[in-house]
């Protein structure tokens, strides 16, 4: 594979020549802007061989670079090793963005190359801005990956399937009304929506055209009166077709797409310039208004029905049966000896399928064994698989989509006897998830502004993790679901109720030992005072805590006595859906401190 990088890239250096492009930069993204985009649109991993879900990678005809962020500074370090790329490190300093890389490696007046399909209007507009100051040209042009990527995998054309009104809780004509009320604040008499997850919440439907994510791959172009779908109708069965017909939306072929835009006889045109591609944003007729913004949808979507509620609570349950189930096998079966770590996620999968309306993972299981367990997004492949002892820390991350709700917990397992540093460390992760869980803030703060209730006790120790603290979780979608996060950089969007959110801190030592422990929660009213309207998170997630590596000492009696009140929900709300075996081992995990 990696002899093969080396040879693509010189192809590609050959096709730049060709084209009087000094470099190409190729973004992880699709035209749809999507975290996870379908195999298609992988082309930065075909042109740089590293797999990971974030980074930007550009080819100058005499070297080669590719960004990433912290998550994946290790996996991006090996995958990158051998290959012509250097690694560049996000957000740590000294590293230089591409545009400042560019003006480095490349003389004033080059022409720099980039796919407007692939690049948002905003992420294209500031490339271009921040290359200009140094006498560089960015241009929009078509993907050397069109002609060079000869085994490129086709756009996907699996069916879709409707998500019943009983889980999606709102009707097409609802959503539709919400989003056209939206779009009447701003004087909008147009609006396209490009990213998957809000396409597949507006019509109810669901696919399978990305990886452990129920979308499909299509655009929605919304006015006062119309709605059109465009997408390839070959994914559409009678039924989904009688159903979009009844719902009032038209379909349209997906390569239409630009020609409905250039067609469109509005007068002002809606779009998000962070999530809508450059090519879209060009397609509008020269004679109408843009108005930029936020996608209506994202908050509509983020904030839950009282339906996608109490499908997200029956998922957990269910979630939380296979979780009691693998853990009580888990530590047994790593003393017996022949576990690894992808055989320890094969069992998981295994014991998820056994669950009512599963339709998979949500994302790929992060199965990392001591050291493996410091690589933020580890996923072990027959080449790193590691074999379990007992001892040390097991880092296990995974998640579930089902028909009613998405799972996404960590826990991270002492296998056996643990080192004083792991168990300081798990302690302090563990004080950061209580901290955060048992805050109570103001309706409308953001993320960013609890964000230090999660790391307060590691920052007394000098210790810190550069990825988020939490992110919305998808109800049947996507397991990262904006606009609100809870990070340490700015993130505006507000925290409301009903919208979930995940609370994972963790601490990463590498060569040594990864610590993270997460749930998702939701948010919910608090109380209503003088100074207004106050909230509090309420976790979802059921499944007990590994009590063995913790330091005791190290937690305060408010602490102590939210792990125990937590365990005994566990407890009481799985308990009745298991049988005396498994009840037996849940009731002494979930045992009080000091009992």
């Amino acid at each position: 594979m990696k002899g093969n990088i080396g040879q693509r890239i010189g192809h590609l250096r050959a096709y730049m020549a060709r084209q009087g492009l000094a470099a190409y930069i190729f973004p992880s993204t699709d035209p749809h802007n999507s975290e996870y985009p379908p195999a298609h649109w992988k082309v930065r991993e075909w042109i740089s061989g590293f797999d990971g879900s974030a980074g930007t990678a550009v080819v100058a005809s005499d070297d080669a670079a590719l960004w990433t962020d912290s998550r994946y500074f290790l996996a991006a370090a090996e995958q990158l090793r051998g290959t012509p790329f250097r690694l560049m490190k996000e957000r740590v300093e000294g590293t230089p963005t591409v545009a400042e890389w560019l003006a480095e490696v490349l003389p004033p007046g080059s022409r720099v190359g980039i796919d407007g399909w692939t690049g948002s209007v905003d992420d294209i507009r500031t490339m271009k801005k921040s290359l200009a100051l140094n006498g560089i040209h960015l241009e929009v042009t078509e993907n050397p990956a069109d002609t060079l990527w000869t085994s490129r995998p086709p756009i996907p054309d699996a069916p879709v399937r409707i998500q019943p009104l009983e889980y999606a809780g709102r009707s097409v004509a609802e959503k539709l009304g919400l989003i056209r009320e939206a779009m009447a604040t701003r004087q909008a008499d147009g609006l396209i929506l490009t990213a998957l997850d809000e396409v597949a919440w507006t019509l109810n439907l669901r696919g399978t055209d990305v990886h452990c994510t129920p979308v499909f791959v299509a655009y929605l172009l919304v006015t006062p009166t119309h709605c059109a779908l465009y997408i390839n109708k070959v994914k559409l069965t009678a039924e989904v077709f009688a159903y979009l017909t009844e719902a009032g939306v038209e379909v349209r072929p997906y390569e239409d797409i630009a020609d409905g835009i250039r067609q469109f006889q509005g007068q002002r045109m809606m779009l998000d310039p962070g999530s809508v591609n450059f090519m879209l944003s060009n397609a509008i007729p020269a004679r109408c208004a843009v108005e930029e913004a936020p996608s209506p949808v994202a908050m509509l979507k983020a904030v839950k029905c009282p339906a996608e509620v109490e499908g997200y609570r029956r998922a957990m349950l269910r979630d939380g049966v296979a979780m009691v189930k693998f853990l009580r096998w888990l530590k047994p079966a790593v003393e017996a000896g022949g576990q690894t770590e992808l055989g320890i996620c094969r069992k998981l999968d295994e014991l998820r399928g056994e669950q009512e309306h599963y339709r998979g993972n949500s994302f790929d299981t992060i199965a990392g064994y001591a050291a493996h367990g410091a690589i933020v997004h580890y996923e072990p492949t027959p080449e790193t698989d590691l074999p379990l002892k007992a001892e040390g820390l097991l880092l296990l991350d995974s998640g579930a989509q089902y028909d009613d709700g998405t799972t996404d917990l960590t826990r991270t397992i002492a296998l056996g006897p643990v080192t004083e540093e792991e168990r300081h460390d798990y302690t302090l992760v563990l004080k950061g998830h209580i901290r955060l869980a048992r805050a109570k803030f103001p309706q409308g703060c953001s993320g960013t502004q609890l964000d230090a209730c999660a790391r307060y006790a590691m920052w007394q120790d000098g210790i810190n993790y550069l990825h988020g603290t939490g992110h919305g979780v998808g109800s049947c979608l996507c397991v990262h679901e904006g606009p609100h996060q809870i990070r340490m950089n700015y993130m505006p969007a507000p925290l409301l109720p009903y919208m979930t959110v995940t609370n994972e801190p963790g601490i990463y030592k590498a060569g040594r030992h990864g610590v993270r422990i997460e749930n998702t929660q939701i948010i919910l009213p608090y109380r209503e005072t003088e100074s207004g309207k106050f909230l509090r998170f309420d976790p979802l997630t059921l499944c007990p805590i590994d009590t063995a590596p913790i330091d005791w000492g190290m937690l305060d009696r408010e602490e102590t006595e939210w792990l125990d009140r937590y365990h005994q929900r566990v407890y009481a709300r799985l308990s009745p859906l298991l049988d005396e075996a498994h009840r037996a081992w849940l009731r002494e995990a979930t045992r009080p401190h000091g009992s």
